[in-house]
């Protein structure tokens, strides 16, 4: 088949993966599968290797980042049903003080960010939200707005979240140097949503009635919003501010099973956050400043692979925040297993996209788009980031975004010989592509909005433009730091 031809069957199966999306609603592992298959057939693969190609591009990928996936969504659980996550977020309310809470519960949304699901850190860290606002009678965007902002920046950038695992696996990027530049630059674009997201919400934006009569009671006008948001926050009192604090979410009915303890300490639950990042970054550090013969680099080496460190962690969440705390071992490991069916699919979905990126490479397609890529003239860096932004607008979810552009993109990858920082730099590229443009397709862009109690053209004036600012400001960063590391 020509490389004309070639093409033109890559893009065809990329518009028909769009269209069973968008237009037919199909499950995304289910048209990623469909349209893999059907690519496969059309660009030549044999039947009798169809099998083997598809085994090949799921087992491959899913051998990598299955684990590291489940075990963080298990980290994740037992942090949330603990009430770990919402005792950080409190006691950072309270450190930082009643004018600075946006930036309190924007630090929250980075910490809490990190091991538990975009989706989940809204449902755990938006009652808080709406308690701050109800007591210090300013208008809930003020606090949401960043907050959730954050929250999203974290599942776009990082592991262990699906799609920074997915795409660091597919195109080889070790997930330690992603950790090393992507928490100070995800740092960094919390604080400058924080500021923008500041400048944003001086305008009032009117709420819908079943949000506003929720956060504020059944009397509270958007007309009064506008009056508050005059108002000095900083002489809001301690005693209404207080009653934030005994804000109660909705337990589950796992949650609910659960033995009655005092909240986990502030600084456990910050150790337990960052102990396997650091084990992670130290890994990384021991293979490149070690002597290949020392015990303490092969101690290291172990101790700091991902799963190694995520599991090591899994442990000590279910010893300090479960069993120490009351939970019997049926209960932890109730606990434990509840976090996976969330994720099954999230796990299905990125080796799907494996088997994609498997079809691309074993038809020759791959090396054709890579060559036409080439030819663009464009840096891979702006590649990753605009192929990820196309993707992201116009299907809507981060994870496939970024699986399918590491699929397209890896063929292109190996004929450039870039260094390990770079491809962390690449993918952290792509995970700026997939922060952006988050709109009516996006499922994360309404969650947003409803518990906000923001119409649709308000929406998309503040959270998909702060989102899509944020995610361009990490590309750049990107780009500053390409020919220094």
């Amino acid at each position: 088949m020509t490389p004309l031809m070639l093409m033109c069957v890559a893009g065809a199966g990329i518009a028909l993966l769009l269209f069973l999306v968008l237009k037919y609603k199909f499950q995304p592992f289910v048209a990623l599968m469909l349209v893999s298959i059907i690519v496969a057939l059309v660009a030549g693969v044999k039947p009798s290797d169809l099998v083997a190609t598809i085994e090949g591009g799921m087992g491959k990928t899913l051998g990598h980042i299955a684990i590291i996936i489940a075990l963080g969504a298990m980290i994740g659980r037992i942090i949330e049903l603990s009430g770990g996550a919402e005792a950080l977020a409190k006691t950072l309310i309270k450190r930082f003080g009643n004018k600075r809470t946006p930036l309190a519960l924007t630090v929250a949304g980075f910490m809490v960010g990190i091991p538990v699901f975009f989706e989940v850190g809204v449902i755990i860290l938006m009652p808080l939200a709406y308690g701050v606002a109800r007591a210090a009678r300013k208008p809930l965007l003020v606090f949401a707005l960043p907050m959730c902002a954050a929250l999203l920046s974290v599942h776009a950038f990082l592991p262990p979240h699906p799609g920074a695992v997915a795409a660091a696996a597919q195109l080889g990027a070790d997930l330690g140097r992603v950790l090393m530049f992507g928490l100070p630059i995800v740092g960094v674009l919390c604080l400058i949503g924080y500021f923008i997201a500041g400048r944003m919400t001086r305008k009032v934006y009117p709420m819908t009635d079943d949000i506003r009569a929720e956060v504020y009671g059944p009397h509270i006008t958007n007309e009064d919003l506008v009056t508050w948001a005059n108002d000095d926050y900083s002489k809001t009192s301690e005693a209404a501010h207080a009653k934030t604090l005994g804000l109660e979410e909705s337990a589950s009915s796992l949650a609910a099973r659960l033995p009655a303890a005092p909240a986990p300490g502030f600084g456990m639950i910050i150790g337990l956050i960052l102990l396997p990042i650091i084990l992670i970054l130290l890994g990384t550090l021991a293979t490149t400043m070690l002597p290949a013969d020392s015990t303490l680099r092969s101690i290291l080496t172990v101790l700091g692979a991902p799963l190694v460190a995520l599991l090591i962690d899994t442990l000590l969440c279910a010893w300090l925040l479960g069993s120490r705390r009351g939970w019997s071992r049926s209960q932890v490991s109730d606990v434990v297993g509840s976090a996976l069916p969330g994720v099954a699919m999230v796990i299905l979905i990125a080796g799907a996209g494996g088997v994609f990126g498997k079809v691309l490479v074993d038809t020759g397609i791959g090396a054709v788009v890579s060559e036409a890529l080439r030819n663009t003239g464009l840096p891979v860096l702006a590649l990753g980031f605009l192929l990820t932004l196309l993707l992201r607008a116009v299907q809507g979810s981060t994870t496939v975004a970024l699986v399918t552009t590491a699929g397209i993109l890896s063929p292109l990858i190996a004929t450039l010989n870039l260094s390990a920082n770079h491809l962390a730099l690449l993918c952290l590229a792509m995970g700026g592509g997939g922060l952006a443009m988050s709109h009516i397709n996006d499922a994360g862009y309404w969650m947003f909005t409803k518990l906000a109690g923001l119409n649709v053209g308000d929406g998309l004036r503040t959270w998909t433009v702060l989102v899509t600012v944020l995610g361009t400001l990490g590309f750049l960063t990107t780009l500053l730091l390409w020919p220094f590391v």
